[in-house]
């Protein structure tokens, strides 16, 4: 694999400390994390640096996402930082079967309902009790206003692809709940995007 496959995603710069203080304070200090829709592998490299004691497993469902982690691992060389995995978060059975923990950053709005409802089932089939499973991304609360950059956001998701879109939180939960998921807390991001912690029961 050759540099030139590595990918780019600019919103990863701006976003990766943030996410990287919450992950600090909810992960484990040792044990493997899945990391769900990895995309160009730039976080996957930011956090399996920053959290040593983690060996950080990235997947994607798509062969260029994949190319451009097995690109960034290669020059990065970093030891806890492993093969990405094929993994589509809707399939019924996924390519991995346990986890200390699992991440998934800015999937949910960027995939059909039912990436969701199976993001949730499989985190549900990995985790032991107490374990997390932390999203990041934009979601709609209800009583509360959504901004207006999200809701420009969630119109240029739609018009992209209709099954897309910024996702009712309350709805997230109850698709969590069914798998055994209890939303443990919420904490506000930079650029009206949430960090959100469930575990597992």
């Amino acid at each position: 694999m050759t540099e030139d496959a590595r990918r780019h995603a600019p919103a990863t710069a701006r976003n990766r400390d943030p996410i990287l203080a919450v992950l600090r304070e909810v992960l484990p200090a040792s044990g493997q994390i899945l990391e769900v829709a990895s995309g160009t592998g730039e976080h996957g490299v930011y956090f399996a640096r920053a959290l040593p004691g983690l060996r950080w497993q990235p997947s994607d469902p798509d062969a260029d996402a994949r190319a451009s982690i097995c690109a960034w691992r290669e020059l990065e060389n970093l030891p806890n930082l492993l093969e990405p995995l094929e993994l589509d978060a809707a399939a019924p059975t996924w390519p991995v079967d346990r986890a200390d923990a699992v991440v998934c950053i800015n999937m949910i709005h960027i995939s059909p309902w039912a990436s969701t409802e199976g993001l949730m089932a499989g985190a549900g089939r990995l985790l032991s009790p107490a374990q997390p499973l932390i999203l990041y991304g934009p979601y709609r609360r209800s009583g509360r206003p959504t901004a207006p950059s999200n809701e420009a956001f969630d119109e240029d998701l739609k018009r992209r692809d209709p099954r897309w879109g910024l996702r009712r939180l309350e709805d997230v939960e109850a698709c969590g709940a069914r798998h055994g998921l209890v939303l443990e807390r919420v904490t506000e991001m930079p650029a009206n995007n949430l960090a959100v912690v469930f575990r597992k029961r």
